[in-house]
């Protein structure tokens, strides 16, 4: 297929006449070339025929708004988008996934196909993904969040915000406003939460998804634990595509070995792959323009307990900072103590840990290790938290194994050599310190910081453990943020500012404008 002047598409046909009679403008050159105008409606009359890689006039017409300009895969991405009401996008983690889909629902709207959007994903990157992105490259349109009470929800859907961002079980508190918001276009982020046909999730959707509905369902890991996780994707994007009854298509992918356990038949993936079209994928690999390193947010509510301890330590500081000079050493003491707290445990000056709830950080922590398809690395500033953490996953059947200053070298160097060539360990928990130097460990290609390093050089040390010579894959960095002054430390990382030079200025300023962590 060529395109010609920007204006008609040369295709190269087998059976000329199914466009000759469908598109009656088109104009039969020789026995297989046909001349097609390069139109939205023909583009994707000529897309319902099944014709491949058709392009969306989005390539010619848009002008791709934001802060900087789309790499040639999310253009792609985009343009596959627009010319699909129903769709998958299974685009890597760490690919611009949001921005395609943003770019392909504003050209979508400027065309009138489109007046409202509704965005249906994780709580963590409501905020530090969605509508930062839709700041960045769609800065014209109005953007609300519909998070709290079911009152406030309700106002924010019933108001004239073009985009709305919902979490998913949000959906369900609001579902009668949503059917109700005129919402042409629904994009469903980390698509692998409505896996599940049976629950009340997913049939929730199920009933706003209206055949004049468009639905763009986004994972980069689509049935990556099993075949069956196609199956309610399936069912909200491509009905037709699988059988009536799940255990229809459970027994398609699927064979008995014992009472309880199945396995994959061999003709599985086939099955799968064809259950979950329409569909784009690129792999970061495949992102030839992509930077080396790519890195993300997501922002984890601290638990009441959390928010209860911090603003009550926060509060010490500040009446103390009314009677004394802060010096860098107290600073830094008091900082590391809210650190600690928005980490998950705190050492009292007796050397006592108390331990707080950590489930909403942990919860984003699994969400992220089930969106990655290699190996991860998990850099834990708190000796203690480390060890939580080792327990949580291992009793939810992550294999991890810990590097801290109490492991022996010898011990050190057999778990860098398991995990850099053995299926096991998946993820490994570091202090960062314990492993900034020297040690190659590019098994893995993401990086999630459970909570920020005061230290620059250990910081940028400890993200080259992946990103060095022998790494074959672009790198992820992701970040989890619950209080401010996690915020305020990671765009000092990010600027290159050593916070060790900068810990009075920082303190005062958590004082100052800390008003909700």
């Amino acid at each position: 297929m060529q395109i010609i002047e920007n204006k008609a598409l040369l295709l190269n046909l087998s059976h000329p006449q199914r466009v000759l009679q469908v598109i009656p403008k088109s104009k039969q050159l020789d026995d297989n070339r046909v001349l097609v105008r390069w139109g939205y409606d023909e583009a994707r009359v000529l897309k319902n025929l099944h014709i491949r890689n058709v392009p969306s006039p989005i390539l010619r017409d848009y002008d791709w708004p934001g802060l900087h300009r789309p790499f040639a895969h999310q253009k792609t991405t985009a343009s596959f988008l627009t010319l699909n009401q129903r769709a998958f996008c299974f685009n890597e983690q760490g690919t611009g996934k949001t921005g395609s889909a943003i770019w392909a629902a504003d050209y979508l709207m400027r065309m009138g196909l489109v007046k409202r959007v509704l965005v249906i994903c994780p709580l963590s990157i409501m905020d530090s993904a969605w509508r930062a992105d839709l700041f960045k490259f769609a800065m014209h349109r109005s953007v609300d969040i519909a998070y709290g009470d079911q009152d406030k929800r309700r106002k924010i859907i019933q108001s004239e915000a073009e985009f709305i961002i919902i979490n998913y079980d949000g959906v369900e508190i609001v579902a009668d406003a949503i059917a109700n918001g005129s919402f042409d276009l629904i994009v469903v982020d980390e698509a692998n939460a409505y896996k599940n046909a049976q629950t009340k999730r997913w049939k929730t959707l199920s009933k706003l998804v209206t055949p004049h509905t468009w639905l763009w369902m986004m994972t980069g890991t689509p049935a990556a634990q099993s075949p069956t996780d196609a199956y309610g994707l399936a069912k909200l994007v491509n009905p037709e595509g699988v059988p009536k009854f799940f255990t229809s298509f459970k027994d398609r992918v699927m064979y008995k070995v014992t009472q309880f356990k199945w396995t994959a038949k061999p003709e599985a993936a086939d099955i799968v792959f064809k259950a979950l079209q329409p569909a784009i994928r690129f792999t970061k690999d495949e992102c030839l323009d992509l930077p080396d390193m790519v890195y993300t947010e997501r922002d984890v509510e601290l638990t009441p307990q959390q928010r209860k301890y911090y603003d009550m330590m926060r509060k010490q500081f500040i009446v103390k900072a009314a009677g004394e000079e802060i010096t860098a050493v107290n600073a830094a003491v008091n900082i590391n103590k809210l650190l600690q707290i928005s980490c998950g445990a705190v050492y009292s000056d007796s050397g006592e840990t108390i331990s707080f709830d950590i489930n909403n950080r942990y919860n984003v922590l699994t969400e992220i290790i089930d969106q990655t398809v290699n190996k991860i690395l998990i850099f834990v500033p708190f000796k203690h938290i480390i060890e939580l953490l080792h327990d949580k996953l291992q009793s939810d059947s992550y294999t991890s194994e810990i590097i801290d200053g109490n492991v022996a070298p010898h011990k050190r160097a057999d778990i860098f050599r398991k995990f850099q060539n053995d299926t096991d360990p998946r993820i490994l928990l570091i202090q960062p310190q314990a492993a900034a130097h020297g040690v190659t460990l590019t098994a893995a290609d993401t990086i999630v910081w459970w909570g920020p390093t005061p230290s620059l050089e250990i910081y940028a040390q400890a993200n080259a453990r992946a990103h060095r010579a022998g790494q074959q894959h672009r790198v992820t960095v992701i970040r989890l943020q619950g209080s401010r002054v996690e915020k305020h430390m990671y765009n000092m990382l990010d600027k290159r500012i050593n916070t060790h030079e900068q810990l009075v200025d920082l303190y005062k300023n958590l004082l100052d404008l800390d008003k909700r962590a």
